[in-house]
């Protein structure tokens, strides 16, 4: 259970802190908030302590006991600062510790998360831009500032991250970082093969597996590109996002960015049949008796992969089967595995829909010889991180 102390500056976004506040202690963390003064005139002291269970001093003198800026600031895991204004960002920036808040940033060794917050001018001003490029080369992380609607009537860069994204990048801080600098490259979804405008063959696939697998990678330090077929889900905060429909898309955008990959991950359901012909026109039922398919196969993307692969990096297939009992899904995906010759294949026994949209997983792992080496049960977030915890060994050994 980690220490997160979340920093409040005086600023309307402030308005959002509480939900971040809760996220971070339903996430399982202790959370100690330390605002400004100018905070405290947006959001109520007793909220802060209310939502965290512990005081929100302002001031040094508060807590003067135990000199509360330098025990929270020795004994926090993550410092955030969100809304971080352009004030606070300048008062950081010069060294002043002129309060609770900027006192603690100066104690802390902790990593430092800033979540900007101000007009669009005041963003842009070149003293705020100054300040911005002076904390990120002493190793503060600055999260992004979005575009949208401001105070008043203007709209513009300037908005404060969402707190589900704070939160998530506050998680990735906490990760064991085991995949720092190396590239992760992962499909998620179903793909889609159209059979005229209107209508297509598709698959169940959610895609949520493969989003729990960009955001464990994420959280492990890594630089993930995510090539997502048809999903509906919120995409992982601070990925980069590739967006594809048909198998032939998808085994395009692998195909451009996998020689870079130290590890790709083929989470997607990808059709293993397309219609031989696409129609131009909607398909009118009134004008045909009955409709036969012409059906052609697709490419095998993971294969490909494997013949293709470099030195040194590591391919994870997933295998979705049925069978009358969970051993003859197991001994189809052993099949699949030994012919494929993916490092890992992540097996999901999906007999009577199970898995496809639900928040939970169980899957076996199994090596190249088709070998059982490990399984893992809960959260899809949960499965993910057991199968980065298989791929980090085989990227060391590489």
């Amino acid at each position: 259970m980690a220490l997160i102390v979340v920093g409040v500056a005086g600023g309307i976004a402030a308005y959002k802190t509480p939900a971040l506040i809760r996220l971070l202690t339903e996430a399982g963390h202790r959370v100690r908030v330390a605002p400004t003064e100018a905070a405290l005139r947006f959001v109520g002291r007793a909220t802060f302590e209310a939502l965290s269970g512990a005081p929100a001093p302002t001031s040094v003198f508060d807590g003067a006991a135990v000199v509360d800026h330098v025990s929270l600031a020795a004994d926090a895991d993550v410092v955030v600062v969100a809304p971080a204004t352009a004030d606070l960002l300048a008062r950081y920036a010069a060294g002043r510790a002129d309060d609770l808040l900027t006192a603690t940033l100066l104690a802390t060794r902790a990593p430092v998360l800033v979540a900007p917050s101000m007009h669009s001018a005041m963003l842009a001003h070149p003293a705020t831009q100054a300040n911005l490029a002076l904390l990120r080369a002493r190793g503060v992380r600055l999260l992004d500032s979005p575009s949208g609607r401001l105070t008043g009537r203007d709209s513009g860069p300037g908005r404060m991250e969402s707190p589900e994204n704070i939160a998530a990048a506050v998680e990735r801080l906490l990760g064991p970082a085991d995949l720092a600098g190396r590239r992760v490259l992962i499909t998620a979804g179903g793909t889609r093969e159209p059979l005229d405008p209107v209508r297509y063959l598709g698959n169940r696939s959610s895609g949520k597996q493969g989003l729990a697998l960009a955001e464990a990678a994420a959280r492990r330090g890594a630089l993930v590109t995510l090539v997502v077929a048809n999903v509906s889900e919120p995409i992982p905060y601070g990925v980069e996002l590739v967006s594809v429909s048909t198998a032939l898309e998808l085994e395009a955008a692998v195909a451009l960015r996998a020689p870079e990959a130290d590890v790709v991950v083929m989470a997607a359901a990808v059709a293993d049949f397309r219609p031989a012909e696409a129609a131009v026109a909607k398909i009118k039922r009134d004008r045909v008796g009955s409709l036969t398919l012409e059906l052609v196969a697709n490419p095998d993307i993971l294969a490909g992969l494997v013949a293709d692969r470099r030195p040194g990096q590591v391919i994870v297939g997933f295998a979705a089967e049925t069978g009358d009992e969970a051993g003859a899904a197991l001994e189809h995906a052993a099949r699949k595995a030994r012919r494929k010759g993916a490092d890992l294949t992540v097996v999901n026994v999906v007999a009577g829909g199970a898995v496809f949209g639900a928040d939970t997983n169980s899957v076996v792992l199994l090596s190249a010889s088709a070998e059982p080496v490990g399984q893992a049960a809960g959260s899809k977030l949960d499965v993910a991180e057991a199968v980065f915890d298989a791929v980090v060994p085989r990227l060391s050994a590489c």
